[in-house]
């Protein structure tokens, strides 16, 4: 309730003075469960994301939001938690299972839950390699993915400002559905996994017009980081120690090279799941012909039995096909 009461607040404000843009918001199915996959621009990616959608948008927030000290920190988790955001811990292992099934939850109750792949927002305006939790949730899930381009929102609000800059109008763009049910069953599959996620990646930067960069947002900010203090470090003259050569950025990719290695990765999971089905079949029919051959030494209520084995044998194995 008190989302669409902040919703119905909020709303005018944002259009009359932002101006925002969508496209595309008919892609987002009206009821059932669905994942927003989309990229983080800016802190604006949250009003603007959800602003132009008729349903509420469940998003895994960075657990920061809700754990502040004061009146600030009372203020901060009352709104994201009133504007449906659940807090995750980012610290990985036992954390991110307990994120993992909270999204579950979300989409098991049929809502629309947004998820950030990148993990964290952007440092430069590029788009970053995505984590496989977004994968994940999709497979287990078995809800649709659809990818969502926050666009000019780093113009709008760079890195460490506060003030948004209102000659640039936010947009936002949600592609067509993803389908991911060939590979419904598969979500401890790390390959399928990495494969997924970079196609959801590869859809987002032809949406965005992004660049891409093969590295984890995380790891670039922390590079970002040191470089930053080795070069105020180097102001102070804190001696030659601090000025260790920066390490080298991870180069872009193009939209070319991000579509040939998307293709690669489907095909070599689409590959591996061949050839699992190929081996599970091998496997089945040795045992089935070892069974019958056995039977042919024993009683004919023993002979019966063995060709019931065998005859399961086959079952199992043609189950095992499907998958």
């Amino acid at each position: 309730m008190f989302y669409w009461v902040v919703k119905a607040i909020l709303s005018p404000f944002l259009r009359l003075i932002f101006r925002p843009w969508a496209e595309g918001t008919d892609n987002v199915p009206r009821e059932g469960p669905a994942i927003l996959a989309s990229n983080h621009l800016s802190f604006s990616d949250h009003f603007f994301a959800p602003l132009p959608l008729p349903r509420k948008v469940v998003f895994l927030a960075k657990s920061e939001y809700f754990t502040g000290h004061g009146i600030k920190g009372l203020i901060s988790k009352a709104f994201f938690s009133g504007v449906g955001q659940i807090p995750v811990d980012r610290a990985g292992g036992e954390a991110s299972e307990r994120a993992l099934r909270t999204g579950l939850r979300v989409l098991a109750a049929g809502e629309l839950l947004g998820i950030y792949p990148e993990g964290t927002r952007t440092p430069d305006g590029r788009l970053y390699r995505g984590k496989t939790g977004v994968a994940r949730l999709a497979l287990e899930g078995r809800a649709p993915v659809i990818p969502t381009a926050m666009i000019g929102g780093f113009e709008f609000q760079p890195p460490g400002k506060l003030a948004p800059r209102l000659a640039v109008r936010p947009g936002v763009r949600f592609g067509k559905p993803l389908d991911f049910s060939r590979y419904y069953g598969l979500a401890d599959d790390p390959i399928v996994l990495r494969a997924t996620t970079d196609e959801i990646m590869y859809e987002l930067m032809k949406l965005s017009g992004q660049e891409y960069v093969d590295e984890y947002a995380q790891r670039a900010k922390g590079r970002l980081a040191q470089a930053l203090h080795h070069d105020s470090a180097k102001r102070n003259g804190q001696g030659k120690e601090a000025t260790a050569p920066k390490p080298a950025a991870q180069p872009a990719m193009t939209q070319p090279e991000m579509a040939e290695r998307e293709m690669a990765e489907r095909e070599m999971a689409d590959r591996e799941i061949a050839e699992r089905e190929t081996a599970d079949r091998e496997t089945a029919q040795p045992e089935a012909a070892r069974v019958v051959a056995a039977s042919t030494d024993v009683t004919h209520d023993a002979a019966a039995d063995a060709a019931g084995a065998a005859a399961a044998v086959e079952l199992d194995a043609a189950e095992d096909a499907e998958f």
